[in-house]
């Protein structure tokens, strides 16, 4: 399946004005699902145009209509849940129950909330002789990563048409199947041109090209500490407003009190969810040292009885990781993690038994790991 004419301008679908092709990964089976063009930056350059044509009448409109469409936005949202949610899991791999659980499930609390805020929010205010009014700030790059696509992309997209803002989106170019669904009942819901806009593309092209365009007021990235260094960059030349979301593990304490059956094994679940592949996911778990012993049996025991498989099984616990760069990556440092002397508890280097083929990594956990190892702000047990 190609998508030739899925860059959404102006209203309408057209064809990228870029000459490539990305191929659309399933990560469980390694097959191709389908393509998407590589645009560039004349795609780039004409959704800008659409949008800042389209942003003085989309400003104007009273709270109360924006505020509608977001609830007319969260109804088609909901209609088409569980295709969004099979369409996510067939993309990067979490589990298909799960994906419409979580991928699908947030997303019309996030536009309704959305909706709530805009009709309660204060757009103007005096104090004492100055009357304050809160202005939407313009056209917005959107620029959304892969691991939860559509969760990012609609807490933007509710964000800035709840502002009036007008936006172009560049959605990853390894999930980008889902954001066709979202520009499709924007389209439904009666958005009026120009307003939504969304152009697929790798990073370093259309990302970079987004980021330096003189026609954006506000970037907005999620991504690796990398891509928003360039895109700061990038943005800087035409002083942008920038926002970032970048990338970080989070610390998990237990202290002497905890429930340790309950914290450890509630933290190696958590860690695990989406394949790892969550930016606040707790890998980095610290107990009391005299407790080590006790962390370590239930962190493994939680571990190995994680169910790996296909995705679309309702079964299956974790899926495989997103991408063969992925994969690579994870299988890279889990060797760095042994060479270095971490103890391995479970799991390890290369796929779980009877999964050949897809993007599939063993449930891994480590302990006895120090701050110099590659690892240490991955996964840590004890202190």
């Amino acid at each position: 399946m190609d998508h030739g004419e899925c860059q959404y301008i102006g209203g309408e679908w057209v064809a990228s004005r870029g000459d490539g092709w990305i191929e659309v990964v399933n990560p469980a089976t390694e097959a191709t699902l389908a393509r998407v063009p590589a645009g560039n930056g004349a795609d780039i350059a004409a959704a800008a145009e659409a949008a800042r044509a389209a942003f003085a009448s989309w400003s104007s409109v009273p709270a109360e209509e924006r505020a509608d469409l977001l609830d007319r936005l969260a109804d088609g949202l909901e209609e088409r849940r569980d295709e969004i949610g099979d369409t996510i899991s067939r993309e990067m791999g979490m589990p298909r129950k799960l994906a419409r659980q979580i991928q699908a499930g947030l997303l019309p609390g996030t536009a309704r909330g959305y909706a709530q805020l805009v009709r309660e929010m204060p757009f103007s205010r005096r104090l004492g002789t100055t009357l304050i009014v809160r202005e939407p700030v313009g056209v917005c790059g959107l620029i959304t990563p892969w691991n939860f696509p559509l969760h990012q992309i609609v807490g933007k997209v509710a964000t800035a048409l709840a502002a009036g803002c007008t936006m172009v989106l560049k959605p990853s170019e390894v999930a980008p199947l889902n954001a066709v669904i979202l520009a499709e009942i924007l389209e439904e819901v009666g958005l009026p041109a120009g307003v939504f806009n969304m152009v697929h593309g790798e990073g370093g092209v259309v990302g970079a090209a987004l980021a330096a365009h003189p026609a954006f007021d506000m970037v907005s990235i999620t991504g690796s500490t990398r891509a928003g260094v360039s895109v700061a960059k990038a943005a800087a030349d035409t002083v942008k407003r920038v926002t970032q979301e970048l990338g970080g593990k989070s610390p998990n304490i237990l202290l002497d009190d905890a429930d340790f059956e309950r914290a450890v094994a509630g933290g190696v679940r958590s860690s695990f969810l989406n394949s790892g592949q969550t930016c606040s996911a707790p890998t980095r778990m610290l107990v009391p040292k005299s407790r080590q012993g006790e962390a370590e049996a239930i962190a493994r025991r939680t571990a190995e009885a994680m169910r790996v498989g296909d995705p679309a099984e309702a079964e299956t616990q974790l899926g495989p990781l997103v991408s063969q760069a992925q994969y690579d990556r994870v299988q890279g440092l889990i060797a760095a993690g042994i060479e270095e002397g971490a103890r391995l508890l479970t799991g390890g280097l290369g796929k779980p038994e009877g999964l050949e083929r897809g993007y599939f990594a063993r449930p891994t956990v480590f302990t006895e790991v120090v701050n110099s190892m590659r690892i240490a702000g991955l996964v840590h047990l004890g202190l």
